[in-house]
């Protein structure tokens, strides 16, 4: 590999035009000239287009317009101390030190860890002000090998050694009244991953470093990422997110305190970014990650098991499911609520959606629509429409499992077969023979879309291990990675595993729709032990995901097995953080202060069906918590199923009863399991040693 900067590369004390557009064709037009590219054109494409993103004018002078390129084949720098300055878009004023970084469309991670030691290196004083007393190119170049670790320093000019000025003092942290180190964790992430993400890093490290705090920063840049240990995660006060870009398994830090902001933030202003997280740590009140973690939840790090890694990728493929399957099957529900249930027989919804409008609105009584809302048809008309817009999301909730399965496997590239895998697993364009009466290419459903997007994960990320030539790199994750990782598991899916799962799925339904009497409250009970033991972690979601499935083929008929599975899912999915509510009014003497205010929006948060408002509770005492509320959840399903409660919604807890059959029971059940959990947590509480740490008044 050739050197990254050489003296051709070099122009000290030059006027390249009075724009940073004029500046950077004239450094790309420099790396044309040294033959570093045949392609000067699509160098000052990509570097334009990545400006245009967000200016990259830093703090002190410097500018680092930088991009991925099919232009070049190897990293290269190009450098100017430009005389006059330009403005880069940096508060401070314009830039007379601009570095223009390139690496291949593709490159190795090799290539990159390159570049990220030199965007380390530029938020350094001592690096700039050499740079700028620099007074031949082989300095520059002497310099720049020295701060990416190619070649020790030959003639670092004199003012490198010239003390800088020290930075301006961080406030001190404070400390906790156990004295503890204070602790943070932090993300930093630019839309190329070159130049800011590193940066932004080697800012908040030497600014908790003045400030005396530990810092632990997770880089997701194009160099790799090593995902921060879940320990470390667990034991940090706050958490600082520093991107222009989203932080990739976000949920990781859920409920840590948080300062978000873009990745140039910390490169411009990190001590007190330093400071509002350490406050943010102290502030009940201060904004924190969405979501809860369960114990041992982790981000994929070295040492992850295969466990854990499997658990990963299915709550990913899971967790962004769930918002096609709430909007859905909530715009479902308030269609049956408008249109009566009626609107989903005999395609009531296409004729509507098709032939009226506004101005000409469908006559319920004469499309059979008995129980339309008033007997409205601007009712009818409405409920038609959220029913095709419902029926539209549920459509891609398969879809989105596999796609997002396939993502933690393969990054991005692994979405696009990953979503082919669930398209073809819910036969999405219906697929089928020209006879009369048509036979329908085998449907898998969820169990198919959990396994294709396995698949394709895998085969997406064995194809991007390819060594392949300079030239098709940057081709792999755009074209050659989606392409071949869609024939070679969509293949896999139709010939050999499609039938197979399609039969097991027919078995599966044959024997749900087979299930009455005991059997259907043994399976009720089941399942709600499976929605109380983690508390939204995975058997949690593998039941929710069966409810739902079910859910998805259901009929409107009340009497439907899938619609009974879903009341029996949502009914014991909201006892825990209720019957947790309630023992904390009859006995909060056995709870600390802390859980008492938990306790608090446990009410709504169980009301709403959501489950994890019960988890500070168990992860606090598992041992009492955990088997009580599993009892209490166990008899609402039970009782669910015993007295026939149905509910066309997937979500919305008490929030849906217009979508519940059967009400009473639906309440009867609901209060009941809380009476049991409540009871089961007040006992095991009261047995054995009392927490030190409980509320005393």
């Amino acid at each position: 590999m050739s050197d990254l900067i050489t003296t051709n590369l070099v122009r000290l004390d030059v006027d390249l035009g009075p724009t940073k557009y004029d500046v950077i064709r004239s450094l790309a037009e420099l790396i044309g000239a040294a033959g570093r590219s045949t392609d000067v054109n699509q160098i000052v494409e990509d570097a334009l287009a990545r400006e245009a993103t967000s200016s990259t004018g830093l703090p002190g002078g410097i500018a680092i317009p930088h991009c991925r390129t099919a232009g070049v084949s190897e990293p290269t720098l190009a450098f100017a101390r430009l005389s006059p300055a330009v403005d880069f878009g940096a508060k401070d004023g314009a830039a007379d030190l601009a570095f223009l970084i390139t690496a291949p469309a593709g490159g190795d991670s090799t290539h990159l860890q390159i570049l990220t030691k030199l965007a380390r290196a530029l938020v350094k004083p001592a690096f700039t002000d050499a740079l700028r007393a620099a007074s031949t190119p082989a300095q520059v170049v002497a310099l720049v090998l020295e701060a990416v670790g190619e070649t020790p320093a030959a003639a670092a000019p004199a003012a490198a050694s010239v003390a800088t000025p020290a930075p301006a003092e961080a406030p001190a942290a404070a400390a906790p009244a156990d004295g503890a180190r204070r602790s943070l964790v932090a993300v930093t992430a630019c839309p190329t991953g070159i130049a800011h993400t590193y940066m932004a890093a080697e800012a908040l490290e030497a600014a908790a470093e003045r400030a005396g705090v530990d810092i632990q920063v997770e880089t997701q840049g194009s160099a790799g990422s090593h995902p921060l240990a879940p320990e470390t995660i667990a034991n940090a006060d706050a958490a600082i997110f520093a991107v222009d870009v989203g932080v990739r398994d976000r949920g990781r830090f859920a409920g840590k305190p948080v300062v978000s902001s873009g990745v140039k933030r910390p490169i411009d202003d990190a001590d007190k970014m330093i400071e509002e997280a350490l406050r943010y740590a102290d502030d009940p009140n201060a904004p924190r990650v969405e979501g809860s973690v369960t114990a041992g939840e982790g981000g994929g790090g070295a040492s992850e098991t295969w466990g854990g890694r499997t658990r990963r990728v299915l709550m990913t493929g899971v967790s962004y499911m769930i918002p096609f399957v709430a909007a859905g099957g909530l715009l479902i529900a308030l269609s049956f609520l408008l249109g009566g249930y009626e609107i989903a027989n005999d395609n009531h919804y296409g004729d509507i959606a098709v032939n009226n409008t506004l101005f000409d609105l469908p006559d319920p009584a004469a499309l059979g629509l008995d129980h339309a809302l008033f007997g409205s048809g601007l009712m009818a008309y409405f409920g038609a429409l959220l029913f095709v817009i419902g029926k539209t999301a549920f459509a891609l909730f398969l879809p989105a499992l596999a796609g997002y399965i396939a993502y933690a496997i393969a990054d991005r590239p692994g979405i696009a077969p990953g979503f082919v895998m669930g398209g073809l697993a819910t036969n999405l364009f219906n697929v089928q023979t020209s006879a009369a009466s048509p036979a329908f290419m085998p449907v898998t459903g969820f169990i198919g879309a959990m396994i294709g997007g396995v698949l394709a994960g895998v085969i997406a990320h064995w194809i991007a291990g390819w060594k392949v030539p300079t030239w098709a790199r940057g081709l792999m994750p755009v074209l050659v990675i989606p392409l071949l990782a869609s024939v070679i598991a969509g293949l896999l899916m139709l010939v050999v595993l499609g039938k197979p799962i399609s039969w097991l799925m027919g078995q599966l339904t044959d024997g749900l729709n087979s299930m009455s009497g005991s059997s259907a409250i043994l399976l009720g009970v089941i399942l709600g032990l499976m929605m109380a033991f983690d508390m939204g972690g995975p058997l949690n979601k593998v039941a929710y995901t069966f409810a739902v499935a079910g859910l998805g083929t259901a009929a409107a008929a009340t009497n439907s097995p899938g619609l009974k599975i879903m009341a029996a899912v949502m009914l014991a999915g909201m006892v825990p953080p209720i019957a947790l509510a309630l023992a904390t009014v009859v006995r909060p003497g056995l709870f600390t202060v802390a859980e008492r205010e938990n306790g608090k929006a446990g009410w709504l948060l169980g009301a709403s069906f959501i489950t994890e408002g019960a988890i500070p509770f168990a992860a606090a005492d598992p041992l009492r918590v955990i088997p009580a509320i599993m009892v209490g959840s166990a008899v609402t399903g039970g009782l669910s199923e015993a007295l026939d409660v149905g509910v066309l919604a997937p979500h919305g807890g008490i929030f849906v009863l217009f979508a519940v059959s059967n009400v009473a029971g639906y309440l009867i059940a609901l209060v009941a399991g809380v009476l049991v959990g409540c009871a089961g947590v007040i006992a095991l509480k009261s047995i054995g040693e009392p927490d030190p740490d409980v509320a005393t008044v």
